[in-house]
């Protein structure tokens, strides 16, 4: 299989994990933000994550840096437009990001302005290369909620226009989902899809309560529904997608090793499932590397990854159009 010629489609992609390492040394210099080192090299080191993690939180520290370089407009709509770019460059078709607005105020911008230059990025990448593209608005479990319904009308004024869905992420805790339930209801009321991220660190019941208290048609990881059977029949029962990141998995233990990720068995169980990469700088990966890695790890066929590639258009949050154009990328013996 000629990996880097496939059409790719990457549904859970995070921006602020997705940064070029030569950009936060570029924008750092160009806001006057002292970094620990100008050297390319070091700091890409200090934006990637181990192999493998002490735990999720750890995997999460990576973040700090690349976010207190995007906390102007330009900056933001730079790497976006500079991750658009990448993933076009390597056959991705359409590309979901998602990122959290509130991560963005520390200097004042407004809602408006973090999710504008986000969506105004991706909109000149759509224009520059072939590649679709929508962002996705989450909220940081942990941060307070009193601006949780402020994120979702400023978004409102992109609905379907750049923004398509909400997004609870960050450090998971068994039953989290109870506490979001008014959010998720302002969000689908607005028009909004929901995807949250859930079963990523062993709690299947949250997968349950996601699709169950919150809405949400599609779900960030939830490979631990392999040990909870109600979750894992709901997924089944109403083809709800997981959005499996490799690569991110192992480094955070979601999983102890690629060959122990159960994608294969929900692939071949008739479960819905995407592959993505997480954070492109963070998981030091891209589509073509999680792709050829799960190929060769489960020994998948041509048919296979175009099976998944189906199952990746047909739960993108996107239009009719887009989803048509996304299908002229399957050659004829798949479709």
């Amino acid at each position: 299989m000629n990996y880097s010629a496939l059409p790719k489609i990457d549904l859970h992609c995070h921006l602020d994990g997705s940064v070029r390492p030569s950009t936060l040394i570029e924008l750092a210099h160009q806001q006057n933000i002292i970094l620990p080192s100008n050297d390319v090299q070091t700091i890409q080191q200090m934006m990637t994550a181990p192999p493998t993690c002490k735990d999720l939180d750890e995997y999460l520290q990576c973040f700090s840096l690349p976010l207190s370089v995007m906390q102007t407009e330009t900056a933001i709509e730079r790497i976006s437009f500079e991750l658009f770019e990448d993933a076009a460059l390597e056959n991705v078709k359409y590309l979901e990001v998602r990122f959290g607005p509130l991560l963005h105020q520390t200097q004042g911008l407004s809602l408006d302005q973090v999710i504008g230059s986000a969506v105004r990025g991706m909109q000149r990448a759509e224009q520059q290369y072939d590649i679709r593209g929508n962002y996705i608005l989450s909220v940081i479990r942990n941060m307070p909620e009193d601006n949780i319904k402020a994120v979702l009308d400023a978004g409102e004024t992109y609905l379907n226009h750049g923004v398509v869905a909400f997004d609870l992420a960050g450090s998971e805790i068994a039953g989290f989902c109870h506490q979001f339930i008014p959010y998720a209801e302002y969000a689908l009321i607005k028009g909004y899809h929901v995807t949250i991220h859930a079963g990523e660190q062993g709690v299947g019941q949250n997968v349950y309560d996601a699709v169950t208290l919150l809405g949400a048609s599609r779900i960030g990881h939830g490979i631990h529904i392999k040990n909870h059977p109600q979750a894992y029949q709901l997924v089944k029962k109403q083809n709800i997608a997981l959005e499996t990141c490799p690569t991110s998995n192992v480094q955070t233990k979601a999983v102890d090793q690629l060959q122990h990720h159960p994608v294969q068995a929900f692939l071949k169980d008739g479960i819905e499932i995407t592959i993505n990469t997480d954070n492109r700088t963070v998981s030091d990966t891209t589509m073509t590397d999680e792709i050829r890695k799960v190929t060769e790890a489960f020994q998948l066929t041509e048919a296979d990854y175009y099976t998944i590639y189906r199952m990746s258009l047909e739960n993108a949050f996107t239009s009719d159009t887009v989803k048509e154009h996304l299908r002229s990328f399957i050659p004829l013996k798949y479709s």
